[in-house]
C-alpha cells in the first residue's frame, strides 16, 4: 500500500495541524524509508519474483528490522520522541507515532503473509493479501487517496501558486507513479530496488516544500 500510506499523512494534517505535511507523510512511510538502506547494508533482503502477488513482483521474505511490528513500534518511539524534542507539540509527536505504527497495519490488509510480529524471520507471519486482487487495491487505495486529499485541502488553503499547483504537480506524481509500479515492468534487480532510498527520500522533501506555502484555514490546537 503507497498511496494509501500516503492518504493517512495528507488526513492525519487536520489531527495535527502544526505539523508539517512533510513530517506527516515521513511518518507513515517510514519504515519504507529506512528499508532501501538496509538492503543495501545486506541487513534485508528482497527478491524479484514476478506473479507473487497480482499487484507487485517482490518477495518480501526478509524484512524483520523494518516491517515487524514490534520493531514498527520502536521506530515509532523514536520518531515520536524525536519529533517532541525539536518541536515541543505533544499532538503532532502523538501523531506522527500513531503514523509509524500505522505502516504495519495497513500493510497486514494488503500483503501476503509476509509480516512478521516479531523482529525475526522465524514464527508465523501475516497478511491477508489484498495484493492478489488488483482491481479490489486500486480502487481501494485511490478511494483512500482522494479521501486524504479532501481531508488535507478542507484543512488548509493556498497563499501562492506554489501552495496550488505544487501540491497537485505532487498528488499527481504520486499517482503516476503508483500506476507504473502495479502495471509497469517489474525492476531490473534487487539492487534496483535497493537505490530508491534517495528517491523517496526526495518525494518527502516535496510535501514540505509545499506546506510552506500553504496556511490553515482554522487555527491551529495548541496542545
Amino acid at each position: 500500500m503507497f498511496i494509501g500510506h500516503v492518504a493517512l499523512g495528507l488526513a492525519a494534517k487536520k489531527i495535527a495541524p502544526k505539523t508539517s505535511l512533510g513530517t506527516l507523510v515521513l511518518s507513515v512511510i517510514f519504515v519504507d524509508v529506512l528499508w532501501p538502506f538496509f538492503l543495501l547494508l545486506g541487513l534485508e533482503h528482497v527478491r524479484i519474483d514476478p506473479g507473487n502477488t497480482a499487484v507487485t513482483p517482490m518477495d518480501f521474505y526478509d524484512y524483520p528490522f523494518t516491517h515487524s511490528l514490534v520493531t514498527g513500534v520502536g521506530w515509532a518511539v523514536l520518531f515520536g520522541a524525536g519529533y517532541y524534542a525539536l518541536t515541543r507539540y505533544r499532538r503532532g509527536a502523538w501523531v506522527v507515532a500513531a503514523g509509524v505504527v500505522s505502516h504495519w497495519i495497513l500493510d497486514f490488509f494488503t500483503h501476503r503473509p509476509d509480516l512478521p510480529v516479531l523482529p525475526t524471520n522465524e514464527g508465523a507471519k501475516y497478511g491477508l493479501g489484498l495484493w492478489n486482487f488488483v482491481a479490489a487495491t486500486v480502487t481501494l487505495e485511490t478511494a483512500m487517496f482522494l479521501i486524504g486529499i479532501a481531508i488535507y485541502v478542507k484543512t488548509t488553503q493556498a497563499k501562492d501558486a506554489i501552495g496550488k499547483w505544487g501540491l497537485i504537480a505532487f498528488l499527481v506524481t504520486l499517482f503516476a507513479i503508483y500506476l507504473g509500479n502495479i502495471f509497469g515492468p517489474p525492476p531490473p534487480s534487487e539492487q534496483a530496488v535497493a537505490m530508491l532510498g534517495p528517491v523517496i527520500l526526495a518525494l518527502v522533501a516535496w510535501p514540505y516544500w509545499v506546506d510552506r506555502h500553504r496556511v490553515l484555514r482554522m487555527p491551529a490546537k495548541t496542545a
